[in-house]
């Protein structure tokens, strides 16, 4: 069996920043997020586009219309949220595998 390919990491911690759009822009979001020891990054309302975090929403979305792929995951069938997260987190491992496999 080859080895598998990328980066070793750590364990998980917080992250630094959460980048959020003009949509989360709010007194309460702020204040939730700062409360947790995490810097919010939200676009002001009345602000121009092309603040920047296009770039990274994109991965998100993308993520997302992989995720679509599965049809029990585009349309949610199961009632318990643990069969749910289970096929969730199947999926994300076979999008990983085929990452690595490519």
């Amino acid at each position: 069996m080859p080895p598998v390919r990328g980066r070793v990491e750590g364990p998980r911690r917080r992250p630094e920043r959460l980048l959020a759009d003009r949509g989360h822009d709010h007194d309460k979001h702020h204040r939730l997020v700062w409360s947790k020891g995490v810097e919010p990054v939200i676009v002001h309302r009345g602000s121009p586009h092309g603040s920047g975090l296009c770039v990274h929403r994109y991965a998100v979305e993308r993520t997302i219309a992989l995720l679509h792929w599965f049809r029990r995951l585009r349309i949610r069938w199961e009632i318990r949220d643990d069969i749910h997260e289970a096929f969730m987190t199947l999926a994300a491992a076979i999008l990983c595998w085929r990452r690595l496999v490519r």
